[in-house]
């Protein structure tokens, strides 16, 4: 009997506040042909003043739980991906199950940034392999306006903020999740980092990026961890009916559609609306498709993101 955790449900959550470009060219020097150019980017969502990363969690599992009919009593663990937690601690995971109402499992972050959900997928996903829990709840959620430099306009443009978030229980039905690849390499630190932290800085610091350098290493990571995630299940690339990735940057999704031999109308894109919300990209676009119904029962779905560290993964389920 092969035991595989099935997503049985998605939500996700978008602030109210929509910055479009033309409005960042107030303020930052910058237009908006020139941030559509290099990014796919029109706008992206703010979170409000008083709204914090465990808000917008929390919202993205309140619709999660609703769409799989799975009560917060049945959940037996949060997996929480975040690059901007609330807090250093405690995790923004145990307050987001405080605001549910659960008193029982555990519940705890994961850090990856853009690559957090993939990550959080794969540990959720190994403790229904190994039964330590029957459904987990994995939550991608970020403030990544809080850690922008708003002077910087090569990076401040890139990224907004959101949460997305999925339930995962366990199934012997053969569909689900077949397997989960992840990677780092942490030589290519200085590439995309945040300027700060507790044991150095004591600050919070701003997000630093060499774009071109992540664009290089971006298409040929994650055209490598897909076919290594292929490989690893018997499946071509022709197999694969849908792409859901990391929403970073339009050229980058457009590159690795064409090293895969991928359609553009297999990618599921949200970036022009969303911009990168790091851990919160995947689960929101996912949440996006399965709910227009693009995403249909039986069809091969590929997730994939890279992300700053350098970190990048992808999992592959039978929807």
């Amino acid at each position: 009997m092969t035991i595989r955790s099935r997503i049985v449900g998605t939500g996700s959550y978008l602030p109210e506040r929509i910055v479009s470009n033309a409005e960042l060219t107030k303020t930052v020097d910058t237009s908006d042909e020139w941030i559509i150019e290099r990014s796919g980017i029109r706008q992206r969502h703010i979170a409000a003043d008083d709204e914090t990363t465990a808000d917008i969690a929390y919202q993205s599992a309140l619709r999660a739980l609703e769409a799989s009919g799975v009560g917060i009593a049945d959940i037996d663990m949060i997996v929480l991906a975040t690059a901007t937690p609330d807090n250093t601690f405690p995790s923004t995971a145990t307050k987001v199950q405080a605001m549910l109402g659960m008193e029982h499992g555990a519940a705890f972050d994961v850090q990856a940034v853009c690559s957090g959900f993939i990550y959080a997928l794969a540990v959720a996903d190994n403790f229904i392999k190994v039964g330590q829990a029957e459904r987990v709840m994995v939550i991608g959620a970020e403030t990544f306006s809080r850690i922008l430099d708003w002077q910087d306009r090569t990076t401040c443009v890139l990224f907004g903020d959101g949460g997305g978030a999925v339930v995962l229980e366990k199934s012997e039905e053969g569909d689900g999740i077949f397997s989960t690849h992840l990677h780092s390499d942490g030589r290519h630190g200085n590439l995309l980092y945040v300027d700060g932290g507790p044991s150095t800085t004591q600050t919070v610091g701003h997000l630093r990026m060499s774009g071109r350098e992540v664009f290089r290493h971006a298409v040929v990571n994650l055209a490598a961890v897909v076919d290594e995630t292929l490989a690893a299940n018997n499946f071509q690339r022709s197999d694969i009916d849908w792409l859901v990735p990391h929403q970073a940057n339009l050229r980058i999704l457009s590159g690795t559609a064409r090293k895969l031999g991928l359609s553009e109308d297999q990618v599921v894109i949200t970036v022009d609306r969303h911009a990168n919300t790091s851990a919160a990209s995947i689960p929101l676009a996912l949440d996006e498709a399965v709910r227009d119904g693009r995403i249909q029962k039986g069809q091969l779905v590929l997730l994939e993101a890279m992300g700053g560290g350098f970190t990048w993964g992808a999992a592959l389920v039978r929807w």
